[in-house]
């Protein structure tokens, strides 16, 4: 490799390890909230704007979640990435920050107070990731918020509420990630590159979702795996995978 993979790498594994060893008992407590949510047959919502997104998505469906966490993915807050045209970076930048947006998402979403909502947030002082937070909060949900407090603690809130989102949540998880986000120097670059937070928040949470599968077998709950047809057998993958989702709809037709 060569040195300046050396240092992005370097500098990805140096984060990773202040997570594992400061964030432990957060992302305990987080799996905890999501296990009591999951073991009521409630749903561990999750949702993050921009490439918070991103972790958002992993947490279901794909090889090794569990039935129960439930994604929220609005196009207009992930397809920032075409630039131009429809649905482009501009359109993203402008309705992130438009307050009553995230209680309109909310609004299509049946929620229970027994439910669990687990934001990403890099930042956290964005108007629709406060709308989200400020009213899973209102309906009595457990709050966790992903982000990271070098950055958030030291923005102002983009919110009327005056709120950043580590101050609303019931448990924060500190990424630990700079304010710049991108934490490698380039001599003769003005600006740094190699971000690091969507690594990171991406290992945060798959970390949440297997604590949470540990912790049902641990009340003598069986989750619902979702498995890989490349190792388990495209026939047998699908009909487990298939009762996964009739487990979802399950849990879905019940509101």
């Amino acid at each position: 490799m060569t040195a300046i993979t050396d240092r992005y790498f370097d500098n990805l594994i140096e984060r990773l390890t202040m997570v594992r060893d400061t964030q432990a008992d957060a992302i305990d407590r987080a799996a905890s909230a999501c296990a009591d949510s999951l073991a009521k047959d409630k749903l561990a919502f999750t949702f993050g704007t921009g490439h918070g997104a991103l972790p958002a998505i992993e947490s279901f469906p794909r090889t090794g979640t569990i039935v129960g966490f439930r994604p929220i993915v609005e196009s207009t807050m992930i397809s920032f990435h075409r630039v131009w045209g429809d649905m482009g970076s501009r359109q993203y930048r402008f309705i992130h920050a438009v307050e009553g947006y995230g209680k309109a998402i909310l609004r299509s979403h049946q929620l229970d107070p027994e439910d669990t909502m687990v934001l990403f947030s890099h930042s956290g002082v964005n108007a629709v990731i406060l709308d989200i937070a400020l009213e899973a909060k209102e309906r009595g949900m457990t709050l966790v918020a992903v982000t990271s407090l070098p950055h958030s603690s030291v923005t102002t809130s983009r919110h009327s509420s005056g709120k950043r989102l580590f101050e609303v949540a019931d448990i924060v998880v500190d990424t630990g990630v700079p304010l710049a986000d991108a934490a490698i120097r380039i001599d003769g670059l003005a600006h740094p590159v190699g971000a690091n937070s969507t690594s990171i928040t991406i290992a945060i949470a798959h970390a949440i979702v297997s604590a949470t599968a540990e912790k049902l077998v641990q009340r003598g709950i069986q989750p619902f795996v979702m498995v890989n047809p490349n190792t388990a057998g495209k026939e047998a993958a699908n009909i487990q995978n298939d009762k996964n989702y009739d487990e979802l709809w399950r849990r879905l037709k019940a509101r």
